[in-house]
């Protein structure tokens, strides 16, 4: 059985800490358990719950009526919610794939994923579904909210998806823009990778997708073969002075702009160069592609 902390449930479910204590209070639903220092803590049971009644309470279901559903009335009407690949309840389909990720459920997830893109398309899930489930469930950063198993799980169901999606575009043909994406060494995190190489082979680039851990000594000789015209990297790597020893291992054989995204690229991160461009998410991404 694995167990979840007050934080992880928050996370995950989309319920606030205090709410639940509110919860605890009123209602018989919801009874955590504790551990001798009477920190609490929630089953997988109640982890799946919580995740449902989460999507119940955002589709006007008042707290007081779940309490007196049963969990057959509660998991019906859950299904009937998230098998409707609503445009504006993208919220929906993202906890139907958390709750997919924690029973370790491939056939809720891909039914899921396949409903949404039936409906809307494979680029607009993958920004408007997959990215968003991505983030929420911190696999795409390396900070996963989920037990490892799961987080295992999760990655390479949707690494297997990205890469069957890429593959799918085809060959770029013609005088395309190039781009080489690649990880720093004793990077292993791919999934923010493949999902920028998706993105950007959609968009009509041709790619050359280098995959994890790149020996930086390569790197000289990759852009001398490809003639690309930008380099992308995305990195969960925690610590600047590292981002920094990339930035540098780029710029001293290289002129070509580096993408840079990942764990510490937001409003703060300043790089010392304006070879290197910050990229935030997947949306900035497309802007800057589209403009170049």
């Amino acid at each position: 059985m694995s167990i979840y902390s007050v934080a992880q449930v928050e996370s995950l479910s989309g319920i606030k800490a205090h709410t639940l204590r509110i919860w605890e209070k009123r209602y018989s639903f919801l009874k955590p358990e504790r551990t001798p220092t009477n920190i609490r803590f929630y089953s997988d049971d109640q982890m799946r719950q919580l995740i449902n009644i989460g999507i119940l309470i955002r589709n006007g279901h008042k707290i007081s009526h779940i309490d007196k559903m049963t969990s057959e009335e509660i998991h019906d009407t859950v299904s009937e919610i998230v098998s409707q690949p609503i445009a504006n309840a993208y919220q929906n389909q993202v906890q139907a794939m958390t709750l997919a990720m924690l029973e370790m459920n491939e056939e809720t997830f891909t039914k899921v994923f396949h409903k949404q893109v039936s409906k809307f398309g494979l680029l607009d899930t993958m920004l408007k579904v997959v990215y968003p489930f991505l983030k929420h469930v911190g696999v795409l950063w390396g900070t996963s909210k989920a037990i490892p198993a799961q987080e295992h799980f999760v990655s390479n169901l949707i690494r297997q998806k990205l890469i069957a999606a890429i593959d799918e575009i085809g060959t770029t043909r013609g005088e395309a823009k190039r781009i080489a994406f690649f990880l720093p060494q004793k990077e292993q995190h791919e999934l923010g990778l493949l999902l920028a190489a998706y993105i950007v082979k959609d968009l009509g680039w041709k790619i050359y997708y280098l995959g994890q851990s790149l020996p930086y000594e390569n790197l000289e000789q990759i852009v001398e073969i490809t003639k690309c015209d930008l380099l992308m990297s995305v990195s969960v790597m925690s610590q600047l002075s590292e981002i920094d020893a990339l930035i540098d291992q780029v710029t001293e054989v290289t002129t070509i702009p580096l993408l840079l995204s990942g764990t510490v690229i937001n409003e703060a991160f300043n790089p010392k160069t304006s070879q290197v461009i910050p990229i935030a998410d997947p949306f900035e991404l497309i802007r800057f592609l589209k403009a170049y």
